[in-house]
């Protein structure tokens, strides 16, 4: 099978997704706006091809996806990066292929229209409202009522979401959102959060995943100070998460999503309801599908390859761990100076570390508020979930990082 896939090199993971489609048999045909000479190993050795394109203009990226397939035949189009999901669409539609439609993705990637598909199927949304003003934005929060949560139609993860406690606070943020064409304004659920991760088949969950924040990411990404912590979690069947496991099937099936990978976020409030959060069709980012592996000790990269190249997925799923991932901001600006702690935490908890990347001695500290990843990742897996929580924690306090 001949498969395009999108961005095969950027962000981190897509070399993993890559590589999955090879292992599975496939010829991948890469098309992207990075530099081949850029790309990493892995993925320059899993590809068959690749196309030097600007992925931002559609009408380029058709056209010469178009003059390929007059030499080639392409099977499938692949895409598993936010940004690229209606290009993948219009591709598909233009070559007659199966997948996700250019309408079928929309809701995916319109934050409004997908809580106005889930409010007509009885699934339970935060109240909200759509707008390209500021005095719409005034208007929603004023109607649905403080606290209210910002955010862009068509974002991903929490970049530019806010949290808005009161009328003089939205004149604060509101400058902030200058660059977002159209922004969500919705009922700030006060709950814990979670995602809802999902690989299915015609439809069919064939391997889902449930991941805790700690804390909610858009508390981490407000507060340079803390270390954002994901839990995939081992005991994804326990009866505190039943509402959150119905409600997420529930909403595959009113998206009509059929094949790939899927990441929602919800909320569980502390009387045990489940309310909606977002859901994208493709996989969580920032390291989160690592997560999945380490957790179940198997490859979902190439899961994935098989559930959307021959309809099947046959990766058997143990949870043997909780698996969960902290990631660290230095203190002060400029060059990372030292690093403290480390060693001390390898001596008691090592042999549940899978991963330390942090940024060496004499790298520039990056900008907190650009990235996710921030200035590092640890990622460490434990059976015991009070137990990961408690080594997680432990890196937050003892792990430091300085630049200057």
């Amino acid at each position: 099978m001949n498969v395009i896939m999108i961005s095969p090199g950027f962000p981190v993971e897509q070399p993993f997704f890559t590589r999955g489609l090879a292992r599975e048999g496939n010829h991948v045909i890469g098309l992207g706006d990075q530099g081949e000479h850029d790309l990493s190993e892995i993925a320059k050795s899993a590809l068959s091809a690749y196309l030097h394109v600007q992925l931002s203009d559609d009408a380029a990226v058709l056209a010469k996806v178009a003059e390929v397939a007059n030499k080639v035949r392409i099977d499938r189009v692949e895409c598993t990066w936010e940004p690229y999901m209606v290009l993948a669409a219009k591709i598909r539609e233009m070559l007659n292929l199966p997948g996700m439609t250019v309408a079928q993705t929309v809701p995916f990637r319109d934050k409004e229209k997908m809580k106005q598909v889930l409010d007509q199927n009885g699934i339970r949304t935060p109240r909200h409202a759509s707008t390209v003003t500021k005095d719409g934005v005034r208007e929603a929060a004023s109607q649905i009522g403080y606290p209210v949560c910002v955010k862009p139609i068509a974002g991903a993860g929490s970049a530019d979401t806010y949290r808005v406690n009161h009328e003089k606070h939205l004149e604060q943020i509101l400058p902030l959102l200058d660059h977002v064409r159209e922004v969500s304004v919705e009922e700030f659920i006060e709950a814990d959060e979670y995602t809802f991760d999902t690989v299915c088949v015609d439809g069919q969950i064939k391997f889902f995943n449930i991941c805790r924040y700690r804390p909610r990411p858009l508390i981490g990404r407000s507060n340079q100070w803390i270390s954002q912590q994901t839990i995939a979690l081992r005991d994804v069947h326990d009866a505190t998460f039943e509402s959150g496991r119905r409600m997420g099937a529930e909403v595959i099936k009113a998206l009509d999503f059929q094949t790939g990978f899927t990441h929602m976020e919800w909320f569980r409030k502390p009387d045990g309801e489940a309310v909606f959060g977002e859901i994208g069709a493709r996989p969580a980012g920032a390291n989160t599908v690592d997560l999945m592996n380490f957790a179940n000790d198997f490859d979902i990269y190439q899961g994935w390859a098989e559930a959307v190249t021959k309809g099947t997925f046959s990766l058997p799923s143990e949870r043997k761990y909780n698996a969960g991932h902290i990631f660290k901001r230095a203190q002060g600006d400029g060059r990372i100076q030292r690093i403290e702690g480390l060693e001390g935490l390898m001596a008691d908890y090592g042999q549940h570390f899978c991963v330390v990347d942090l940024l060496p001695i004499g790298a520039q500290r990056r900008d907190w508020k650009q990235t996710l990843r921030s200035d590092g990742i640890i990622i460490v897996r434990h059976p015991d979930f009070g137990s990961i929580c408690e080594i997680l924690d432990q890196i937050g306090i003892r792990l430091q990082m300085y630049a200057g």
